[in-house]
C-alpha cells in the first residue's frame, strides 16, 4: 500500500480537491483585469479582501464536505503550529497583490495539513489553465505529468530565489532577506526576489528553477510548495537544515544535490 493510500488519500479526495479549485478560481479569473486597482493603501487592501472573500464563499465549504472532520485554518498569514489533527490551509488569492496590480502570477491554493505535515495539495493557476497537484507518498504532477526537481550540482549555476512573506515583517526580517541574497548573488548565478512563495516553489518542483528560501513562518505560501518539492524528489528543511513542517520558523527547498551548498550559504544569516 503507498503512503498516499495509508493517509487515506485516494484519487476520489484529489478529484473532488482539484475540482474545487477549479472553480474556485473562475471566481477570481473573472474578479482579474490587466490594470491595477487601486492607489491608496486603504483602496489596495479592499480590494485584496474582496478577493479573498470572494473565492473563499466558493472554496470552504467543497473543501470541509470532502474530508469530514477536517478544520479550517482562518488567517492565511498565520504561522507557527496547528493543533493536531487535520486542517484545510487556503490562500484564496496566491499572489493576490499581483492579482490588484495586473499582474498574472498568481494562483487558487488548497492544502491538506496533517499534524503540521502537508499531505495533499492543490495549485491552479487559472490564466494558464495549469494545475500542480502532489500526495504524500504519491508524487507530484504537473496537468497529470510527474514532475522531477533539477539534476543540477553546482551552486554557481543555480537560479534561486527568495521574496517577502507578508507586508510588516520585521527589520531584522527584511535585514536578513537583503542579506542572503547579497551572498547568494556571489555564490550563485542569479536570484529572484518576488511574490508569491508558491509560484516560485512550483518552479522548483518543475526542476525550471533550483532553490527556494524564506525567512518566515507564513504556512499557506509554503506548504503547497513544500509538499510539491518534497514529492518531486527535492528537499525540504528549516534554516537549521532540519526536516521542515508548519511549525518551522525559515525555510528552504532544494533540488537534493544543491542543498547543503545552498544551507551552508544560508544558514550563517
Amino acid at each position: 500500500m503507498s503512503t498516499a493510500m495509508s493517509f487515506g488519500l485516494d484519487a476520489t479526495l484529489l478529484s473532488a480537491v482539484t475540482d474545487a479549485v477549479k472553480a474556485a478560481a473562475i471566481t477570481l479569473r473573472e474578479r482579474y483585469t490587466t490594470h491595477a486597482r487601486g492607489v491608496s493603501l486603504d483602496e489596495i487592501v479592499e480590494e485584496i479582501h474582496a478577493n479573498d472573500d470572494a473565492v473563499l464563499d466558493v472554496l470552504r465549504e467543497p473543501l470541509l464536505r470532502a474530508r469530514p472532520g477536517s478544520r479550517w485554518a482562518e488567517d492565511e498569514l498565520a504561522g507557527g503550529a496547528l493543533p493536531p489533527g487535520e486542517w484545510w490551509v487556503v490562500d484564496p488569492a496566491e499572489g493576490n497583490i499581483n492579482h490588484v496590480h495586473g499582474m498574472p502570477d498568481w494562483a487558487v491554493t488548497a492544502t491538506l495539513v496533517r499534524d503540521n505535515q502537508p499531505v495533499l495539495t492543490v495549485v491552479h493557476l487559472p490564466l494558464t489553465g495549469d494545475t500542480y497537484t502532489a500526495t504524500a507518498g504519491g508524487g507530484a504532477h504537473l496537468n497529470g505529468h510527474p514532475l522531477t526537481v533539477s539534476a543540477k550540482t553546482d551552486l554557481g549555476a543555480a537560479l534561486t530565489g527568495t521574496g517577502q512573506a507578508r507586508p510588516g515583517e520585521s527589520t531584522d526580517t527584511f535585514r536578513r532577506i537583503g542579506a542572503s541574497v547579497t551572498a547568494m548573488l556571489t555564490a550563485g548565478l542569479v536570484v529572484r526576489v518576488s511574490v508569491p512563495a508558491t509560484l516560485q516553489l512550483i518552479h522548483v518542483a518543475a526542476g525550471r528553477m533550483d532553490a527556494f528560501w524564506q525567512f518566515s513562518d507564513v504556512r499557506s505560501g509554503l506548504v503547497a510548495g513544500a509538499l510539491l518539492v518534497t514529492e518531486a524528489g527535492g528537499t525540504v528543511t528549516d534554516l537549521d537544515g532540519r526536516p521542515w513542517n508548519a511549525a518551522g520558523r525559515d525555510f528552504l527547498a532544494a533540488a537534493p544535490h544543491l542543498h547543503a551548498a545552498a544551507l551552508d550559504v544560508l544558514a550563517p544569516i
